[in-house]
C-alpha cells in the first residue's frame, strides 16, 4: 500500500471517530409531560365565555409554547381526572394528551400517536367553568420523541420524522425504542415522555439520554 492511500484511510479512519465521539457528546434533556389539553378558539370560548384568553404560568421549554393556569376537568366513559392544564397557544384543534394510565382512568383507550395526529383518536368531553365541549376525536397518548434543530440533526445524520432508540443510564438503566424525531429550527433540543414512561425509567425534568442508533 503507498503512502497517499495509508494517508487517506487514516483520514477517513479519524474523520469517523470524530463524528461518533460528536454524536456520544450529544446529551438530550428530559421533558416529563404531564396530562394536558391543547384547545381551539371555538371550545376555549364554549368552556371560559366568549373571547376569553389564557392567562400564562410559566414558559416552556420549546419556544413560544407556554402552560396556561387555566385548569379544565377531561371526562371518560368510565371516570373523571379534574386540574387538567391547557397548554397554549390555541390550536386549530382541540385534542388531549394523556397516559396510558390515565386511559384507564376515564374509560378511553387512546391511540399512541404524533401530537396533533387525531384523526379517528378516541372521543372525550372537557369540561369548563362557563360550558362543556363533547368531542367526538382528539385524546391520544403521545408517541415519544425528541425536538432538535436543523444542526443538531445533521450534526447526528438524522432527518425529520426519523425513528431513533435512546439509551437511559441510572439505576434503572434501558432503552426507549420508538422515538420520533421532530426537527425544525424553532425547536429547543428535548425529548418528552409521558409520567409513565419517566416513572418506568426513574427519569425527572432536565436528566439526560442519548441516542443509540436509528430503530
Amino acid at each position: 500500500m503507498n503512502t497517499s492511500n495509508e494517508e487517506l484511510i487514516k483520514l477517513i479512519t479519524k474523520l469517523i471517530i470524530e463524528e461518533l465521539n460528536i454524536e456520544k457528546e450529544v446529551l438530550i434533556p428530559i421533558g416529563v409531560s404531564n396530562r394536558h389539553v391543547h384547545l381551539c378558539r371555538h371550545h376555549l370560548d364554549v368552556l371560559f365565555g366568549k373571547g376569553y384568553e389564557l392567562s400564562k404560568l410559566k414558559d416552556l421549554k420549546q419556544p413560544g409554547q407556554f402552560a396556561s393556569k387555566e385548569l379544565v376537568t377531561v371526562k371518560g366513559p368510565k371516570g373523571f381526572i379534574e386540574n387538567v392544564r391547557i397548554l397554549g397557544p390555541l390550536r386549530d384543534e382541540t385534542q388531549a394528551e394523556i397516559s396510558k394510565t390515565d386511559g384507564f382512568k376515564l374509560g378511553i383507550n387512546a391511540p399512541v400517536r404524533e401530537s396533533g395526529k387525531i384523526k379517528d383518536s378516541a372521543s372525550f368531553e372537557i369540561i369548563g367553568p362557563k360550558g362543556r365541549v363533547i368531542c367526538s376525536q382528539g385524546t391520544i397518548v403521545a408517541l415519544r420523541h425528541i425536538h432538535m434543530t436543523g444542526e443538531i440533526a445533521e450534526r447526528m445524520n438524522l432527518k425529520d420524522k426519523d425513528i431513533v432508540d435512546v439509551e437511559v443510564s441510572g439505576e434503572r438503566k434501558g432503552i426507549l425504542g420508538n422515538v420520533l424525531i421532530r426537527v425544525s429550527d424553532q425547536y429547543a433540543l428535548e425529548m418528552h415522555v409521558d409520567l409513565d414512561e419517566a416513572n418506568a425509567f426513574s427519569l425527572k425534568n432536565d436528566d439526560t439520554v442519548k441516542i443509540v442508533k436509528k430503530g
